[in-house]
């Protein structure tokens, strides 16, 4: 077999192996190497240079160019992104918001225990309406 060449790094083992089955649904073969010593101790993964995606040197450019592949288009196509939008006036500037939380905390500091009466939802920053999605 020819000489391997490293087409690309990773820091965690089941990276590499995402990557691998990439190269080799288009054919290529692909070997991860230095995985288990990553698992073993895994604070010598970047003194090591990560775990190594290595293919033949005679599959390393079509191995650059499906690694380098953008897929962000095919996969917006595949799952329709929903936006959520606020119920009262329409708003799509909202954030995360944990309802009662102040007074849960009154009542910790008061009963020495915590009551969790709260809710967690969203909020709209536009007219502070709230609700549970």
């Amino acid at each position: 077999m020819s000489d391997l060449v490293v087409v690309a790094r990773f820091s965690f083992p089941h990276e590499a192996h995402i990557a691998r089955g990439l190269l080799e649904s288009e054919g290529i073969p692909a070997f991860v190497a230095d995985e288990h010593t990553v698992n073993m101790q895994w604070l010598y993964s970047n003194a090591m240079g990560g775990v190594r995606l290595a293919v033949p040197r005679m599959h390393a450019q079509k191995a650059h160019e499906v690694l380098n592949d953008d897929f962000s288009e095919a996969v917006d196509s595949e799952f329709e992104l929903h936006v959520e939008k606020c119920p009262s006036c329409g708003c799509q500037d909202l954030e995360p918001y944990t309802k009662g939380k102040q007074a849960a905390f009154v009542v910790f500091i008061l009963l020495g225990f915590p009551l969790f009466f709260y809710k967690h939802g969203l909020r709209c920053k536009s007219c502070g309406a709230f609700w549970r999605p």
